[in-house]
């Protein structure tokens, strides 16, 4: 029982990627990341299908939850202060050990082998799995665009199966519905050709988006951040002319009621747009990659997280002034906003901003799942081939396309509700643990140098631990069964092969 808790020593972490100048190392991945490109990796990662499509859904409610309505503002603002918390956490373990491995790397080091693999299959869950509902989202905001210029894919390409069924049983209980999302999606399921009696039903934007962007990932981390900052750049623009334009069309009485349903909407719009922040966490994975991450890592992870909670007040403020609090249940709630005031030139441009948006948050997400594989094999944890680096760009490439396979091929069938959700637990599940190991470490190693230091650690901590678990409770039950079957899965998946192949088992015998 003891080995499965056995903990890698800082001290080798920390050789590993350099940082001891007696360690002899093999040439690993490129540093070349300043604090400007962490942070704005930051920002892409948080900006993005968090409040360009969830926040719709958090708005206007669903069939799993309540709706938090103009009072999404506060869910907000909670979210912002659980993952300040669980993010001063962060930094000081991104400062201590500046691995690519992000939370798996930190449990390994605090909590021992069995938690760093639990919380490395979890992470699958915050990147890749989260990196699918954020294909989906992109599609969303593409093909408004494209109808902007009118033009457009065939319905049957630009959705996935089960919305365009239940968009085809809503249409049939009521053929009085007129929303456009609903119409065009039930037309998905009339029009879609059959093969042996199976509708071809599947979301093609998604997938090439996905393609393009494991593209520039397998090329370079140094030409991955210059595309992320550019897109950065652009989508607050973006974001700018939202307000800027939103505001004078804003209707006051759309805040009323502020709270149609009271705190249990506010709590479950907190548990739904937590998926909008876990950007600070994606900066983490590239600690490998900046030039200085003892001094910019905690730096970009607390400035992306400041600036972008200002941005989300800001933006749905507007958002829910413009139309009733319940008509926001679409992918894509900025654009359709403009739609139903009859501002569709307005919407396009949003549009551009969402396309834009979403796709910075696919790249970063999408750079940080294959460099948890790369930590975990370099480990011993999973197979040798995940931890090699192509010989020219020095980049992950293997698991870098494998990643890109998986997210495509879920991005084409997957409802994007459900994926959101997922997302959540796995998120909050991985920030808790942070949080204990960092309490664990200061017990166990007090006297270890930590180039940033979590301030009012045994308050910060322990709130990171019960404002982000208070959070998971809120998620659907179906959810949490979900977020089990997973963990399950990969206690076995340990068992079978992790177990036996430990780097660290086969050293200490």
């Amino acid at each position: 029982m003891a080995q499965l808790f056995r903990r890698k020593p800082i001290a080798e972490a920390r050789a590993e990627v350099g940082l001891d100048p007696q360690a002899v190392v093999e040439p690993g991945l490129r540093r070349s990341l300043t604090a400007w490109q962490l942070t704005a990796l930051g920002i892409g990662a948080i900006i993005g299908a968090g409040i360009f499509s969830g926040a719709g859904t958090a708005v206007a409610g669903g069939p799993n939850h309540l709706g938090a309505g103009p009072a999404l503002v506060i869910s907000y603002i909670l979210v912002a202060v659980a993952c300040g918390f669980a993010a001063l956490c962060y930094a000081e373990f991104a400062s201590l050990i500046p691995q690519s491995g992000s939370a798996y790397t930190y449990a390994y080091a605090t909590l021992g082998e069995l938690v760093a693999w639990i919380i490395g299959w979890d992470l699958i869950i915050e990147y890749a799995v989260g990196n699918i509902a954020v294909a989906v989202s992109w599609s969303a905001y593409f093909q408004t665009l494209l109808r902007g210029f009118g033009m457009g894919f065939p319905e049957w390409l630009a959705t996935d199966p089960r919305t365009a069924l239940q968009a085809f049983s809503q249409l049939q209980a009521d053929p009085t519905i007129t929303a456009a999302s609903i119409v065009d999606a039930a037309r998905a399921w009339t029009t879609a050709p059959e093969i042996y009696g199976l509708r071809v039903i599947f979301n093609l934007p998604a997938v090439l988006i996905v393609a393009l962007i494991t593209w520039v990932l397998v090329i370079g981390i140094r030409e991955s951040a210059r595309v992320n900052t550019v897109m950065v750049v652009i989508k607050l623009a973006i974001l700018f002319f939202f307000v800027a334009v939103g505001a004078f069309w804003v209707r006051p009485e759309n805040w009323t009621p502020f709270a149609p349903n009271g705190w249990a909407g506010i709590t479950a719009g907190a548990a739904l747009i937590f998926f909008a922040y876990i950007g600070f966490d994606a900066v983490s994975t590239a600690a490998e990659e900046a030039e200085n991450p003892q001094r910019d890592m905690p730096r970009a992870m607390i400035a992306s997280l400041i600036v972008t909670s200002i941005i989300y007040v800001v933006v749905t403020l507007v958002m829910t002034g413009l139309i009733p609090w319940n008509q926001h249940g679409t992918a894509d709630p900025l654009a359709s906003a403009f739609v139903d005031r009859g501002y569709d030139w307005a919407a396009a441009i949003i549009s551009i901003g969402a396309v834009v948006s979403m796709a910075t948050v696919l790249l970063v997400f999408q750079l940080g799942q294959p460099r948890i594989f790369f930590s975990m094999a370099r480990d011993g944890l999973l197979p040798g081939w995940a931890a090699k680096l192509h010989p020219k760009f020095r980049t992950p490439h293997v698991t870098t396309i494998l990643t890109g396979v998986f997210v495509a091929f879920f991005a084409a069938f997957a409802n994007i509700n459900e994926v959101i959700e997922l997302t959540n637990i796995g998120t909050l599940f991985a920030f808790v643990l942070v949080a204990i190991g960092v309490m664990v470490l200061r017990v166990r190693e007090p006297e270890r140098h930590r180039p940033f230091r979590t301030p009012f650690i045994w308050f910060v901590a322990p709130a990171a631990v019960l404002s982000c678990f208070y959070l998971m409770l809120q998620l659907p039950g179906v959810t949490w069964m979900r977020f089990v079957i997973w963990l399950v899965a990969g206690v076995f998946i340990y068992a079978a092969y992790g177990y036996r192949k430990s780097r660290l088992r086969r050293q200490r015998g």
